[in-house]
């Protein structure tokens, strides 16, 4: 049987949800908090370091949890914020598991979230807070449909559109999970770095709260062979434990979904993010949802890329539990832009 969560108080997580789940969030001073803690440390008085000397485990968990925890500012408004220590603009999973919380707390807790898609429009201001604002879309017997703007400094920065289900019965077969190795006989994201760990961009110079191990060969060493296959697997999982809440798993799921996807795209050719001069952002993310499982617990995200032209490259990937059931489905387009 499972231990209880562990983590520091979270009042939007923990409990049982009301049918609406906006009429339940008081989380300001929790979301303020972790955007001024990334790290974790006034949760605790010493915070685990990886072996790159980054913080990782249930403190930096816990703030990411608080992170999308949003603030109901008014019905279908909400606000959230981002954490200090971020890239020049707001991490793409960010804003997109706070999206999915948005529109998940005017939808009924019986019905799960089954596929999203959404555009990111406008490179977010990490600084000032992000305005969620919901359209209910649609309430059918079965499904509810629902759309999301992000809106920062008077304009619209992300767009996402969420349809939620209730659970029914019907056909079920999935394709089966590649054969890899146990993430525990794999080296930490950290080790991996190694001394790379300043020169290497992306998140690599951030708090982790998502445990990652790579299966095939990290994109800032491959690249030292030259253009390999475009694709990238990764066992991951949330560096810690969660409330017992569908929604925030999925919505960690969406964010981690974010973290090596493009990797695909970059190892084909050689390159990747900081170690060259390439650059690029999130265009398009469309994600189904197709069993349930916990992001706690390791999944496998196995990513190819089957094109990349016009300085836009496609990826793709599934999510895999560990028993080999077939999570989660990913698409994303991305902006790639290299110089000579």
């Amino acid at each position: 049987m499972r231990a209880p969560y562990s983590g520091i108080p979270l009042p939007g997580w923990v409990g049982v949800r009301p049918p609406h789940r906006h009429e339940e969030s008081e989380v300001t001073q929790a979301a303020r908090a972790a955007a001024a803690d990334p790290a974790g440390t006034g949760s605790q008085s010493s915070v685990p370091v990886d072996a790159s000397g980054m913080p990782h485990g249930q403190p930096v968990l816990d703030r990411l949890v608080a992170l999308l925890d949003l603030e109901p500012i008014e019905e279908n408004i909400f606000r959230g914020v981002s954490p200090a220590e971020s890239p020049v603009r707001v991490f793409g999973g960010q804003v997109a598991g706070q999206a999915l919380v948005a529109a998940g707390r005017t939808v009924p807790s019986e019905r799960r979230v089954h596929s999203l898609h959404a555009y990111f429009l406008r490179p977010g201001d990490p600084s000032v807070p992000i305005v969620y604002q919901v359209d209910r879309t649609r309430d059918g017997r079965s499904f509810t449909t629902r759309r999301v703007v992000a809106v920062q400094h008077g304009k619209t920065i992300f767009s996402l559109s969420a349809s939620f289900q209730v659970e029914e019965r019907g056909m079920d077969h999935a394709e089966p999970m590649p054969e890899v190795p146990a993430p525990e006989e794999l080296p930490t994201y950290g080790e991996r770095l190694g001394d790379l760990a300043g020169e290497v961009g992306g998140m690599a110079n951030l708090p982790r709260p998502i445990d990652m191990r790579h299966v095939t060969e990290p994109p800032w060493l491959s690249r030292e062979d030259g253009p390999r296959d475009a694709r990238s697997r990764v066992w991951m999982r949330a560096d810690g434990d969660l409330p017992d809440d569908d929604l925030l798993h999925v919505c960690l799921l969406a964010y981690a979904s974010d973290l090596t996807l493009l990797d695909s795209v970059l190892a084909r050719h050689g390159v990747y993010w900081g170690v060259d001069q390439v650059h690029g952002a999130s265009l398009d993310h469309a994600m189904w949802f197709h069993r349930r499982f916990r992001a706690d617990e390791w999944f496998l995200y196995d990513c190819s890329s089957p094109s990349a032209s016009g300085a836009r490259g496609l990826a793709t990937g599934n999510f895999f539990s560990r028993d080999g059931s077939l999570i989660a489905t990913v698409v994303q387009e991305g902006l790639l832009r290299v110089e000579d």
